[in-house]
């Protein structure tokens, strides 16, 4: 039996269990970068206007911190600055989220030992969970290739590769992290961690220079991805690359794959105390999720203070463009250009706390499908209890990092820290409606509950695109998110923010009264 055996039937077997989770993830960076051109178009449909937008960013620091350097006036080039950077950490994230969950995720759950038992070579698993990112890649690539032709098709081409190529490197980055930690929770932790510092390198190296030379950008596949210069007389030797740095990472992973045993690692957890130090439910959540807590709170601190420096420039770079000013109202109220800014990006903040108040409660369905769920229930620990102590840190850690992002922004902006802080916890009530849904379908249908994430990506799109493509409001008032005052800058309208709390409170009690009356993993 070859190494390989059975690779087939595996990524067969991958591609069908996430049937929902990779066309959510394609399609939404797809329509986000496929949206750009007409939205630019709107936004700089004159050569000058395109010209004056150029000028601004070569001399405004932190915008190209938060973006990155534009090397072209065309709108193929200007779509691969304001998408490519965030096009290539959205597919970073699909790849390692993909292959965590057939690797790392299969061995601690004790379904790697059933599957290896078999007719299976010993490479096979590792290779179908790379095959599987590949093929999500390869997809999100074509989309983008055939999207963007007609701004030109060697642009396309290149944006498109360019962006699967910083998936697959993070999926091998994934692949080496699940050989290093026993634990698939420390293992995308650890590549998420190298995520966030391939951002920062390439952050601080555009915010140096205005033309992506610098080393710290050369230091990040994402400095290589803008370095690529779709559109802009494209250096496709960089795909080289990305190429060498795929197979390297890649060979390392199976190397160290064929060095350990299933289930085993190189960094083996460490023992905890003789003596238990956890006496509740909630501790164990919280000793569970912290990390994660911590890791969401430095990033949305980070995002605060960038976004906050941004808002006094703001109406530099908007300028004359009225077709700008527009989309920021459209975001975020028409009470002029700062405060209209600052709402808008408060609500992006919103959206993405979505993502984490998600995720977060979710962690229940991981606990109770690896099995860990039932020795804790075995004990003196009742169901509701158990799940509140989740629940507490997935809703209370969504309002600290709203408050986290405030004093961000109030850091960056240098004024009026109260309206600041109150816009952002008003996001909250819309943060829980996406809580409570994910608790809902977890507690009532324990199969759907990964289906919390597709409804999550489609209230980013809305909130995202929507405001760009000028969306009917039918469409925006389908997110929560699009039902709240667009704060700072209008007066308060409590009225929806308690809707919205109200149908947090019955969607989580319809969660808790499913867990409660089910049998766990059915």
């Amino acid at each position: 039996m070859t190494t390989l055996a059975g690779t087939g039937v595996l990524l067969r077997f991958s591609l069908r269990r996430d049937r929902l989770m990779i066309p959510v993830w394609v399609a939404v960076n797809a329509l986000m970068v496929l949206s750009m051109p007409n939205t630019l178009k709107g936004l700089y449909g004159t050569a000058s206007e395109r010209a004056d937008l150029i000028r601004q960013v070569e001399t405004n620091a932190s915008f190209r911190a938060l973006i990155g350097p534009v090397f072209d006036t065309s709108l193929g080039a200007l779509t691969a600055w304001r998408a490519g950077v965030y096009a290539g950490l959205l597919a970073a994230v699909m790849s390692l989220l993909i292959v965590v969950r057939h690797t790392r995720d299969e061995e601690e759950s004790g379904r790697q030992e059933l599957v290896a038992s078999g007719m299976v070579g010993r490479r096979a698993s590792l290779t179908a969970a790379l095959l599987a990112a590949a093929v999500a890649n390869a997809v999100l690539a074509l989309l983008v290739t055939v999207g963007l032709a007609g701004q030109g098709a060697a642009g396309a081409l290149a944006l498109g590769l360019g962006v699967a190529a910083v998936g697959m490197v993070f999926a091998t980055v994934a692949a080496i992290a699940a050989q290093l930690t026993e634990s698939a929770r420390l293992t995308r932790g650890l590549a998420s961690a190298v995520l966030g510092l391939a951002f920062v390198l390439r952050a601080a190296g555009d915010s140096a220079t205005d033309d992506g030379s610098s080393v710290l950008t050369w230091l990040s596949p994402l400095g290589w991805l803008e370095n690529l210069r779709p559109y802009a007389d494209e250096r496709w030797w960089l795909l080289v690359l990305f190429a060498a740095a795929v197979l390297l990472q890649a060979g390392l992973a199976y190397e160290l794959a064929s060095r350990r045993d299933v289930g085993m690692s190189f960094f083996p957890t460490r023992p905890g105390p003789p003596t238990g130090r956890l006496r509740t439910a909630g501790a164990l959540a919280w000793r569970l999720q912290r990390g994660s807590v911590y890791g969401w709170s430095a990033a949305f601190f980070v995002v605060g203070v960038v976004y906050g420096g941004l808002t006094d420039g703001v109406a530099d770079l908007v300028g004359d463009n009225d077709n700008a000013r527009e989309i920021f109202e459209r975001m975020g109220g028409q009470s002029g250009l700062e405060d209209a800014f600052l709402a808008s990006m408060v609500g992006m903040m919103g959206l993405i706390a979505a993502l984490y108040v998600v995720g977060s409660v979710l962690r229940l369905h991981g606990e109770e499908t690896s099995g860990r769920a039932e020795p804790v229930l075995a004990t003196a620990v009742s169901r509701l209890g158990w799940a509140a102590g989740h629940l507490v840190v997935a809703f209370g850690g969504s309002v600290l990092l709203m408050l986290i992002t405030g004093l961000g922004f109030a850091a960056g902006y240098g004024k009026e820290i109260g309206p600041i802080l109150g816009a952002c916890l008003v996001q909250v009530a819309a943060v829980w409606v996406i809580g409570g849904l994910a608790v809902a379908l977890y507690g009532l249908l324990p199969r759907a509950a990964p289906a919390a994430w597709a409804v999550a990506g489609a209230v980013l799109l809305i909130g995202w695109v929507g405001p760009a493509l000028d969306a009917p409001q039918a469409v925006l008032d389908l997110s929560p998110f699009g039902h709240l005052p667009k704060l700072p800058g209008t007066e308060m309208s409590w009225g929806p923010v308690v809707a919205l709390l109200g149908l947090a409170v019955v969607l989580v009690a319809a969660g808790l009264s499913g867990v409660r009356r089910r049998d766990l993993t059915t």
